[in-house]
């Protein structure tokens, strides 16, 4: 079974972006995995857990894509936090960084998706 978890916020504390992880379905298992992937149908960025099993899902909406392109722009590793609980993100950077060039002109993760991407970080794809 899929666990998923959303980031439903973020904010800058002590000059490091932290995503909030909605609680309802308690702490994310298992370990940060320094792997993300994408999930074009829900439009949003997926950050992976590793559990015995296999992954939990920690998925980055489009309505905090605009923070994600922030941290892409400072270089910093961002941090998850739940409840109290801060979770490093260790990979973040360099796996999104990946993700979107590797996006950038690609329809193979769907047109609305990639212009999506294309669109929000838009600055970094200039550099």
């Amino acid at each position: 079974m899929r666990i998923q978890y959303r980031v439903n916020d973020a904010t800058i504390h002590n000059e490091t972006m932290q995503f909030t992880i909605d609680a309802t379905n308690g702490r994310p298992e298992g370990a940060p995995s320094k792997k993300m992937i994408t999930d074009s149908d829900e439009m949003a960025f997926v950050y992976l857990f590793e559990t015995e099993e296999g992954y939990t899902y920690i998925h980055f909406p489009k309505t905090i894509w605009p923070q994600m392109a922030e941290v892409l722009e400072s270089g910093k590793q961002p941090v998850a936090k739940w409840d109290e609980e801060i979770i490093e993100l260790p990979g973040f950077v360099e796996e999104l960084t990946m993700l979107v060039f590797n996006i950038e002109g690609n329809d193979n993760y769907g047109e609305e998706f990639s212009s999506a991407v294309e669109d929000e970080f838009s600055a970094i794809l200039q550099v």
